[in-house]
């Protein structure tokens, strides 16, 4: 292919990104720093203060879920990576099998799991015990957070997992080294880019979310994605709605470059010595 030919197979790229991600983070800093007159005013970001407490429940909501997905994801994923590619394929499939469901028919399926005369609560009655409030709680909010994106953690690590070289974990064991030990110093370090990135895909949908507290948290847990929604859908106040998400999207983009800043030393993993 010549060079003349080439350098124009970046410009479908070039308008995709002008389209749907300059453009739109452009317009949420109009509105950001606009009035509804649409003069420059700080009115909206000035009130950002006030909703501090929100973003940190966010934070907090989205670090909880993400580490419970790490926890039950990172055993998953390396189990079924060390098993034969049937089991892999077979496996992969079931984890990818809840994802083509839609996304509000999940969280609301988990409404009637839950609920007071749910299929829980509806077991619990058979032996006598009483219904126990499962619903508008935080840890329903979790539980939706964790089993929505758990698939997001688990898929990036057996990505990189799968492709392990086993001879590194054969070096390991021929220099003496026992199975925590390989564990430690050769599967983790190898696995990184694949946590690393699960954390992201996990943690930032889970910081935005909105449907999930709304369905699950019954109004009683409110989180910034909660804040936006209402601000755009209900208040018609698209300035402040536009602050609120400004500022998410900067928490987001801090939370990546933290991510990318561990993850630069050695962006394909290494054994540690």
């Amino acid at each position: 292919m010549s060079k003349s030919s080439s350098k124009y197979l970046d410009k479908p790229y070039l308008v995709w990104s002008v389209l749907f991600i300059i453009a739109p983070l452009l317009m949420v800093a109009y509105y950001a720093f606009t009035d509804r007159t649409g003069a420059f005013s700080l009115t909206s970001v000035s009130q950002i203060s006030s909703y501090i407490p929100t973003i940190l429940l966010s934070v907090l909501y989205g670090l909880a879920a993400t580490a419970i997905c790490l926890v039950l994801g990172y055993p998953f994923a390396y189990i079924f990576s060390r098993t034969k590619l049937r089991v892999q394929q077979t496996m992969v499939l079931l984890v990818m099998l809840p994802m083509w469901m839609n996304f509000l028919i999940r969280t609301y399926s988990w409404m009637t799991i839950l609920g007071d005369s749910g299929v829980i609560n509806t077991v619990l009655g058979f032996f006598g015990i009483e219904p126990l409030k499962l619903m508008n709680t935080g840890g329903a909010v979790i539980l939706g957070m964790v089993y929505n994106f758990l698939p997001y953690m688990i898929l990036p690590i057996y990505s990189v997992l799968s492709k392990m070289d086993n001879s590194l974990i054969e070096a390991a064991q021929d220099l003496g080294s026992n199975k925590f030990q390989v564990f430690k110093r050769v599967v983790i370090p190898l696995s990184m880019p694949g946590v690393l990135s699960g954390i992201t895909m996990v943690f930032v949908p889970c910081v935005s979310t909105f449907y999930i507290t709304q369905k699950l948290g019954g109004g009683q847990i409110v989180l910034i994605g909660d804040v936006i929604e209402t601000q755009f859908q209900s208040a018609n106040n698209y300035n402040l709605g536009a602050a609120l998400s400004f500022v998410l999207m900067i928490l987001i983009l801090i939370c990546l470059g933290i991510m990318n800043y561990f993850g630069a030393d050695d962006s394909d993993g290494g054994v540690v010595i």
